[in-house]
């Protein structure tokens, strides 16, 4: 077993406190009970008021605070390079990725930022009242924590994915966001990749027709960098307790957009299978030595393959996959299936259409199409977002998108009801594998408003403004 304190120092995040409480066991929980295949068909009751299209106070700069710079340190290197941004203050464990930021920031001509390594100091850059934003880039379990503490602080919220573990995690970010009115957003980063953006594009303009059907994965070679002393850890300490799928949102994110759920149509139900535990184990005998994970990974919980079957309200389907211990190259599947045509992004990206459905457009076409529906965001952002990067871009066009709304008062493209749906796949198949892939019901993080909420637009950048 991972030493707790070896895996907070190792994790780069600063303080899990005794606001955590029992939040900090999430990961080593033991798995669901057999008998828990109910989820709460019946939500909490509304403490606040909905945040469906919530618009707050226009912010002339946004001022932010970034708490884990193993991965948060890519994001000051991005929000740096984006207009009306102050980052004023990061946090982290280690000096040394500190430092580094602080480097990038002198780089890209901006003033340091106060600086906090203490393993309480989260707390303080949630309470400085010179910072509107607390962006969150820690480990899974630490997600919530901060971001509601963050909220009690009168701070807007953003997470990395996914959002929360458990579906009550879930429903305390919707309370919380509902009774502070304040954002909470997941950074679901791949509802920003151009393809993605495309696609929701052509559904939008209905090149697909009634877009029935959608597939999503996260394909991702992950055995060696699991078993690394360092920040991973996490993910290896939730296959030792845990099934199902830990990590959809990747998949499932722009498929949602897409079909308009949560604006129109919710998840319902799900079904959800998972293979033995094979390559964490595989992988461990062949390349660790003395170590004494290689006996641990013989009773490691979490399937090689999640397959999780979704249905719609209005009768569409969505498949979602999970695989980071197997042999295999990296995908997001991406596929869109409508009444009159279909687009996939992996291996290649390929699109069919009437009236030649059976055979994918040739490269000509299919580059003249998606030169057509090429998303506004992606036009507007394309090149500089390539020249900053983050995962091609597709982080750039995220970060430029949240700031853009909250200096103008906009709604975001992602909501709190967004974060707790897409995340809640987490638990809720993780109940349904353990009861033979029975039906698990899932919950309605809107309370009923999605019924009156119109599907995102694909947004007008005519004059930089929201569509």
């Amino acid at each position: 077993m991972i030493n707790r304190r070896h895996f907070l120092k190792s994790s780069l995040f600063v303080g899990a406190g005794t606001l955590l409480g029992e939040q900090t066991n999430i990961l080593n929980a033991q798995t669901v009970e057999v008998s828990s295949v109910c989820s709460e068909d019946v939500p909490p009751v509304r403490k606040g008021k909905s945040v469906m299209g919530l618009c707050c106070k226009p912010l002339d700069v946004v001022r932010i605070g970034i708490i884990g710079l193993r991965r948060g340190g890519r994001a000051v290197e991005r929000l740096s390079q984006i207009e009306g941004v102050e980052i004023v203050a990061i946090c982290d464990l280690l000096p040394e990725r500190v430092a580094a930021s602080q480097a990038v920031l002198k780089k890209n001509g901006r003033k340091q930022a106060m600086e906090y390594i203490g393993e309480e100091d989260w707390r303080k850059i949630c309470e400085r009242d010179d910072i509107d934003l607390i962006y969150n880039a820690t480990p899974w379990e630490l997600h919530v924590p901060i971001a509601l503490y963050a909220m009690d602080q009168g701070k807007h919220a953003a997470i990395e994915v996914p959002a929360a573990l458990t579906v009550k995690d879930c429903w305390a970010l919707v309370d919380k966001s509902e009774e502070t009115q304040l954002h909470c957003m997941m950074l679901e980063n791949c509802c920003y990749d151009f393809f993605e953006l495309a696609t929701l594009n052509m559904a939008r303009q209905g090149v697909f027709g009634e877009v029935i059907h959608g597939e999503g994965a996260y394909f991702h070679e992950l055995r060696g960098e699991k078993f690394l002393q360092n920040y991973k850890q996490w993910r290896l300490n939730f296959s030792i307790y845990h099934t199902g799928n830990p990590y959809p949102t990747h998949g499932l994110g722009p498929i949602a957009q897409i079909l308009g759920i949560n604006q129109g149509d919710r998840m319902e139900y799900l079904s959800s299978l998972s293979t033995d535990q094979y390559g964490l184990h595989n992988w461990a005998k062949a390349n660790l030595k003395d170590d004494e994970r290689i006996t641990a990974s013989e009773r490691y919980k979490l399937g090689d393959v999640n397959t999780t079957i979704i249905r719609t309200v209005k009768g569409k389907s969505i498949l979602i996959q999970h695989d980071t211990t197997s042999p295999r190259p990296y995908s997001r599947i991406h596929m869109i299936q409508g009444t009159k045509g279909m687009a996939v992004k992996y291996p290649e990206e390929k699109i069919a259409l009437e009236p030649k459905p059976h055979v994918f457009l040739n490269e000509t076409d299919q580059k003249a199409l998606l030169d057509k529906y090429a998303h506004p965001l992606s036009k507007y952002l394309g090149e500089m977002a390539r020249k900053v990067g983050g995962h091609g871009g597709m982080d750039y066009i995220m970060d430029w998108r949240l700031i853009y709304c909250l200096r103008n008062g906009y709604p975001l493209d992602q909501s709190v009801y967004d974060a707790a749906a897409w995340s809640s796949i987490v638990e809720l198949s993780e109940r349904s594998v353990v009861n033979r892939s029975a039906s698990v019901s899932i919950p309605d993080f809107t309370r009923g408003d999605w019924k009156d909420t119109s599907p995102w637009p694909v947004i007008d950048m005519k004059n930089v403004l929201h569509g």
